[in-house]
C-alpha cells in the first residue's frame, strides 16, 4: 500500500493535509500550519489541538494512519500555535524518552525563519537575558535577571527593507540554544525588534485597511543525529511562501547561508 505525503487534520469539511517533511522508522517530521496548539490530547480548550486530532485520526482509521500501520504518534518539542514549520513527533511509545532527551540535552539544532519591526544594530549576536514564564498566570513570559532561567539565542540579519504600512523591518535567522517557551519572540521584543504580527509582546496593530500580517516565525529547520542510528538527520521546511508573505524573496535567505 503506497503511503501518503502528507497526514490530515480535522474531521468532515474541516480537513487539511499537512505536508510530511521527513520520516524513518522512528520519526515523522511535518510541517505544522497555523494556529494548531502542540499540548496534550486531554487539552480540552481548544477545537484546534493537534495532538487529540492525530489520535482521533488514527483511531478512526484515516487512511495516511492506515497505510503505514500506524497505531502512535506523538509530538516530542513544542511550537507556539501562531508559528509554522518543523514538528517532529515519533511513532512509538519507545522512542518518546530517547528522542525528548535529544531535546532537553541541547543536541538537536533548531533553526527558524523571523521577521521584526526595525533594523538590528549588529549583523550577529547572541541574546542571553534570564527568561520567566508566567504563561499560567498572565499569559505571558517576561524577561527576569534574579529569578529567570537560562536562555539563549543566536540571532543573523539576513537582509531589511521598507514596509509601506510597518517601516523598517528585517529578516533573521534564529537558532535558540535553550528551549524556554515564547523564547525567540520575548528575545527580540527585549531587543526592540519584535516579531511582526505578534501582539503579545510589544509589536503594534497594523492600521485599519493595512495588510494584516500573520506571525513573522517559522520554523524552517532541525538537525541531530539519530539516538538508534547514529546517523546524522537533517529534516528542512520551504521557506518560499512564508519569506513572499513578508515580501521577502528566496533568493534572500539562499544568498545569506551562502556567506
Amino acid at each position: 500500500m503506497a503511503k501518503t505525503s502528507y497526514i490530515e487534520l480535522g474531521r468532515a469539511d474541516r480537513v487539511i493535509r499537512v505536508p510530511i517533511l521527513y520520516e524513518d522508522r522512528s520519526v515523522i517530521a511535518i510541517d505544522k500550519p497555523v494556529g494548531w496548539l502542540v499540548v496534550p490530547a486531554h487539552w480540552r480548550h481548544t477545537a484546534r489541538n493537534l495532538q487529540a486530532e492525530i489520535e482521533a485520526a488514527i483511531a478512526a482509521g484515516a487512511f495516511w494512519a492506515k497505510c503505514r500501520n500506524l497505531k502512535f504518534l506523538r509530538y516530542v518539542h513544542r511550537l507556539d500555535a501562531d508559528t509554522s514549520g518543523v514538528l517532529l513527533c515519533v511513532k512509538s511509545q519507545g522512542a518518546i524518552e530517547p528522542f525528548s532527551r535529544l531535546f532537553e540535552l541541547r543536541k538537536v539544532r533548531k533553526l527558524y525563519l523571523a521577521v521584526v519591526r526595525g533594523v538590528p544594530r549588529e549583523q550577529v549576536w547572541v541574546c542571553t537575558l534570564k527568561l520567566l514564564d508566567g504563561i499560567a498566570t498572565t499569559g505571558r513570559v517576561r524577561v527576569d535577571p534574579r529569578h529567570g532561567l537560562e536562555a539563549e539565542t543566536r540571532f543573523r540579519l539576513i537582509k531589511s527593507r521598507e514596509d509601506a504600512a510597518c517601516g523598517q523591518i528585517s529578516l533573521l535567522e534564529a537558532e535558540p540554544v535553550t528551549g524556554r517557551t515564547h523564547q525567540i519572540r520575548v528575545h527580540l521584543a527585549a531587543s526592540g525588534l519584535p516579531v511582526l504580527g505578534d501582539n503579545l509582546y510589544g509589536g503594534r496593530r497594523p492600521s485599519p485597511g493595512s495588510h494584516q500580517f500573520p506571525l513573522g516565525l517559522r520554523a524552517i529547520e532541525l538537525s541531530y543525529t539519530d539516538p538508534f542510528t547514529k546517523r546524522p538527520v537533517r529534516i528542512a521546511a520551504p521557506a518560499e511562501a512564508f519569506l513572499n508573505e513578508f515580501g521577502f524573496e528566496s533568493s534572500d535567505y539562499l544568498i545569506a547561508r551562502m556567506r
